[in-house]
């Protein structure tokens, strides 16, 4: 799983998606921006004015400006993760959550038998936690069925924290880890735990336009901005930097965005690649390594390993590379039952920005 570097950007966005700061303009009276939210929003979408009201807020806390582009950007991931539904019913759900949690269990050397004897315990409204799970129709009841077991359960935090199989939450499916990396920015009090917090419609809109718009991305497109949303910031730029380091030295990358790893477990195949290029870089291997860990932060584009990097694979190619380009990751997750990519989820919440583009 990719980290988020803790990075908090009030850039104001210029039509293209990209982040440079634009000369201060007297700020929108609310009332204004609220209405524009609501002409964009798709006609079926519910409670207008609701949704209106919290990615307002979202855009006023943020200082982000409340162009039809920026507004339409959320709208569309909105649209795409929930269809402006906070509590999707999940088919299959109770299914799904118990190959996840035996799953995640396998991998701690939890045994079966101990999940079991904890699903069987009585939970605070009566019933056990597995009779709980067989009747679960939502990740947000999923995720609360796990709240009670952690707390209730002796060494329940222990032995289960790292169970729980809803890793994304609310009407934008924001990573929980993502908000609890970035909270404190949040302007209003926490509903018990982060977690629940993040199932709100607020709380979900306002971490989904953080992890949008909220840091500086010089882009010519906001669809790179949707695949960074689906697979982490920089995603886009990592994997153009990743495309021109397979062009120069043969090797096969995967084009995921990640140019170390995260797990701490040895050299990745793209930091080992761009040290074979060492000697055409003129960059010592303890400078590449640490430009390499800049991945995650805007500056790794100003680095001298970035920018060695396209001047040899521009002059190879005898033109100049795009600095953005759609990961090839493939989707995992156990509501989702066919291959899908990340690219072909920026073309589908594009294609969303476009329709909520001509709302305009």
């Amino acid at each position: 799983m990719r980290r988020y570097p803790v990075l908090l950007c009030a850039a104001l966005l210029t039509l293209a998606g990209c982040s440079q700061h634009q000369p201060s303009v007297p700020a929108e009276k609310p009332a204004v921006v609220k209405a524009r939210v609501q002409h964009l929003l798709p006609p079926a979408a519910r409670d207008k004015a609701g949704w209106s009201e919290d990615i307002y807020q979202a855009f006023s806390h943020q200082k982000l400006s409340p162009s039809a582009q920026n507004l339409c950007a959320v709208i569309a991931v909105a649209g795409q993760e929930s269809g402006f539904n906070a509590d999707t019913p999940v088919s299959g759900l109770p299914a799904i959550a118990m190959k996840e949690i035996y799953r995640r269990a396998a991998a701690l050397y939890i045994p079966q038998f101990v999940v079991d004897t904890a699903l069987k315990i009585p939970s605070p409204d009566g019933k056990s936690y597995a009779q709980r799970l067989h009747s679960v129709r939502n990740e947000q009841q999923l995720s609360a069925i796990f709240d009670d077991l952690i707390g209730t359960v002796p060494m329940g935090q222990r032995l289960f924290g790292n169970l729980n199989p809803v890793h994304t939450a609310g009407p934008m499916q924001v990573s929980i880890a993502f908000a609890e990396q970035h909270a404190a920015g949040y302007p209003w009090p926490v509903d018990k735990t982060l977690r629940r917090e993040v199932f709100s419609r607020r709380g979900s809109v306002w971490f989904g336009t953080l992890h949008l718009l909220g840091y500086p991305a010089d882009y010519p497109s906001m669809i790179y901005r949707f695949a960074d949303y689906n697979a982490g910031w920089y995603a886009s730029r990592n994997a153009a930097f990743q495309a021109a380091v397979m062009q120069l030295t043969g090797r096969r990358l995967a084009l995921d965005g990640d140019l170390i790893r995260y797990d701490g477990d040895g050299v990745g195949s793209t930091e080992k690649a761009v040290l074979s290029l060492q000697g055409r870089l003129g960059i010592s291997a303890s400078s590449l390594r640490h430009q390499l860990t800049l991945g995650e932060d805007p500056e790794f584009s100003q680095s001298d390993v970035w920018k060695q990097v396209f001047r040899l694979a521009d002059k190879q190619n005898g033109r100049a590379l795009p600095r953005a380009r759609l990961p090839g990751i493939e989707l995992e997750s156990p509501k989702i039952t066919r291959q899908l990519t990340t690219a072909w989820y920026a073309e589908r919440v594009n294609t969303r920005y476009r329709q909520c583009l001509a709302r305009e």
